[in-house]
């Protein structure tokens, strides 16, 4: 028994997020009981796509179906080159794609790289400029990221106006991420990464190009489902999960579940409050023209996604919404949830650094938050009028 409480002890010590996430979410369950309302407003697709997402990229690194790509980005040998290859693959994919998936496919191909290079000590700062990319890239696109593509289906405005009300954001995120490049390497532009050697990235088995059509048809479905917002995503789900079941069941056993088990918290966490008629009543007396503080105090406590749906019924102010909610992510950890997912992906290869993470990733994206909070205040009203918003 007492061996059985250590072992717990130490798997909650180690995964610090799910420990934060369960005593949060089994806190919120005193404030508002537990009722088939709030089990409704689960985000059960998020929990499924991500699922889905997850099992097939480790279905990807099992057949080392980015090795082409690695070995031809460690061919740059600059630094610099890679680093500005890499946020700006986030920062552009975020935005088809969804800042949470950008962050699954590139975080990963950053430390193998990185690490290959014997260049592990940039690997902190880039991985948070990374996330900033995802949070900033995505922001541009009605579906770079859930609460865009909640907001703007409930907005009903066009595809062409919401992307013209996010470009001044996107612009600015483009030139200020590639100005926090140039100073990570002030000291030395010139900086080279010499990666010798194939072990990072292994030839391809040309005996299992089955398996690895077998996981790009999969992605593509996903991909696919996310994009055309379907309403069949719990039959995409059960065939993803039967397809690995059957043709790579091992897949299925390393499939990141304390992930989804985090995000599942974090949903009861903030169904809970969503549903307390007291914080809902407090909200609809003080949001009304300060939605752009609300949305990213209230991300701070829920994430930006659950704070969208809290507020929107609060408010018809899309723009200073949106502004708050896309720069949340920016403030902490918890302000968007691809920031969760960048931290836990991390926190696999570096099990003892999660504190060292989030002393990083909170210095560098406060930094960026500095300088762009009081401009796209400012923006707001500006912005409005331009759309007859």
């Amino acid at each position: 028994m007492k061996n059985f409480a250590a072992k717990t002890l130490a798997f909650f010590k180690k995964e610090l997020m799910l420990s934060v996430a369960l005593i949060a979410a089994i806190a919120s369950l005193f404030i508002t009981p537990p009722s088939k309302d709030l089990l409704s407003s689960i985000d059960w697709k998020t929990l499924a796509t991500l699922f889905m997402l997850l099992s097939t990229l480790e279905g990807f690194k099992k057949e080392n179906i980015f090795s082409p790509l690695l070995r031809k980005t460690s061919r740059l040998g600059s630094m610099i080159a890679l680093t500005f290859f890499f946020v700006f693959s986030v920062f552009f994919t975020s935005m088809f794609v969804t800042n949470d998936v950008s962050l699954i496919i590139f975080v990963p191909l950053t430390i193998i790289l990185f690490r290959a290079g014997n260049k592990e000590k940039f690997i902190l700062p880039v991985l948070t400029l990374e996330n900033i990319a995802a949070i900033r890239g995505s922001l541009l696109t009605p579906f770079g990221s859930p609460q865009n593509l909640f907001l703007f289906s409930q907005s009903g405005i066009s595809a062409p106006e919401f992307m013209m009300m996010m470009s001044p954001l996107w612009i600015a995120s483009a030139v200020l991420l590639s100005g926090f490049i140039i100073i990570l390497y002030c000291r030395n532009l010139r900086e080279k990464i010499e990666i010798t050697g194939t072990d990072f990235c292994p030839e391809w088995d040309s005996s299992r190009k089955g398996k690895r059509t077998l996981y790009f048809i999969l992605f593509i479905l996903i991909i696919a489902t996310i994009v055309s917002r379907t309403v069949y995503w719990p039959y995409v789900t059960l065939l993803v999960f039967v397809t690995l079941l059957v043709f790579d069941r091992q897949i299925l056993l390393q499939t990141d579940y304390v992930l989804l088990l985090t995000f599942l918290c974090f949903f009861v966490f903030s169904s809970s409050i969503c549903h307390n008629h007291n914080i809902a009543k407090f909200l609809s007396d003080h949001v009304s023209d300060h939605e752009y503080i609300w949305s990213i105090l209230l991300s701070q406590l829920i994430s930006n996604v659950p704070a969208s749906i809290v507020l929107w019924p609060f408010t018809k102010n899309l723009v200073g919404l949106l502004y708050g909610l896309d720069s949340a992510g920016l403030c902490s950890i918890i302000g968007s949830l691809a920031s969760v997912i960048n931290l836990r992906i991390y926190s696999r290869e570096y099990p003892a650094k999660s504190m060292k993470f989030m002393f990083v990733f909170t210095i560098i994206s406060l930094a960026f938050f500095a300088l762009v909070v009081a401009p796209q205040y400012f923006a707001i009203p500006v912005v409005s009028n331009w759309l007859g918003l």
